[in-house]
């Protein structure tokens, strides 16, 4: 299943504001911002992901993408030191460059010891060619062994700690989307976060819930939430139109920002323009959308389909 590819096609047929049939230009810069938690920083409510930087051909062609997507307007931009085995990091360097400190940058480490955050660090900063990340981040969290890794002497969190202290970092968060007890256990585990990132998405609900476990627990201490997987790498789209999918993400208490992965402009226009209408769902809004997204030809849920959930 591939999210369509040209401007406007994901809302053909869309029931819920039927003025989308015929796509109106996107007004550039007009994205609606959010308090990203606690921080007291304002924030647009959708950004780009690094993660989908690979669907270019070339850095040049990846970066000309990134630029493209500042000049609609976005300000937040997501990116991680593996992504596209760290040419995501070089296209948003060049694609960001002269603008950086007009746009929210972030990257994230998967290195669980102080030496080996470090040196991811320095390696990000480098690509991004900035000499600080606004949000960095300790990437896909999965076990308790690797909580116990991070809060040990010489640890990740060591390195995350001196990068906020020495300006090299405004935020530190964490991410993932294996386990959501361990990522509850990881929000318990440390009381000064300041985001975390973890799949919200219609199909959610009924399959090792990220939603019922962790969300709650980042609402409760006030942590920002980015929300990831929401067209769920798109098997949501034999159910739901982008749409839907996009505006049940931003409707869950607690979820400030929705990380698009878009490969296309077409994509991203199409998800500003969700964002500059967008009205919360309803409860009983959220509550069909979610039968939708698993009966039917919905998302049937479980390890095949949610395949970055342990089995």
């Amino acid at each position: 299943m591939k999210r369509r590819l040209f401007v406007g096609g994901a809302f053909a047929g869309l029931s819920i504001n039927p003025t989308f049939a015929a796509p109106q230009k996107v007004k550039a810069g007009d994205i609606p911002v959010t308090t990203l938690g606690k921080t007291g920083l304002k924030v647009s409510v959708i950004a780009q992901g690094g993660a989908r930087m690979d669907l270019h051909p070339t850095v040049q062609a990846a970066a000309e993408h990134v630029r493209r997507m500042y000049d609609l307007g976005l300000t937040y931009f997501d990116c991680a030191r593996l992504y596209w085995q760290g040419r995501a990091e070089e296209a948003y360097g060049i694609g960001l460059q002269g603008v950086r400190n007009n746009v929210f940058l972030t990257s994230k480490s998967p290195q669980r010891s102080a030496k080996g955050a470090q040196t991811d660090l320095e390696t990000s900063l480098r690509l991004l060619k900035t000499d600080h990340l606004d949000l960095w981040q300790m990437h896909d969290l999965r076990t308790r062994k690797e909580i116990d890794a991070i809060f040990a002497p010489g640890g990740a969190m060591e390195a995350f700690e001196a990068a906020k202290r020495a300006g090299k970092c405004r935020l530190i968060g964490f991410t993932g989307h294996f386990d959501p007890e361990i990522h509850a256990a990881m929000l318990k585990a440390y009381d000064k976060w300041d985001t975390v990132m973890l799949p919200v998405h219609a199909a959610d609900h009924a399959y090792l819930s990220f939603e019922k476990t962790a969300l709650p627990v980042a609402k409760e201490m006030g942590i920002g939430v980015q929300a990831i997987k929401i067209f769920a790498k798109a098997n949501l789209l034999r159910s739901l139109n982008s749409t839907e999918c996009l505006r049940y993400a931003l409707s869950q208490p607690g979820v400030q920002v929705a990380i698009c992965g878009a490969g296309t402009q077409g994509q991203m226009e199409d998800n500003i323009r969700t964002a500059q209408s967008f009205k919360p769902m309803t409860a009983e809004e959220i509550a069909a959308t979610q039968k939708k997204a698993v009966t039917g030809a919905g998302v049937y849920t479980g390890p095949t389909l949610e395949y970055w959930k342990k089995a």
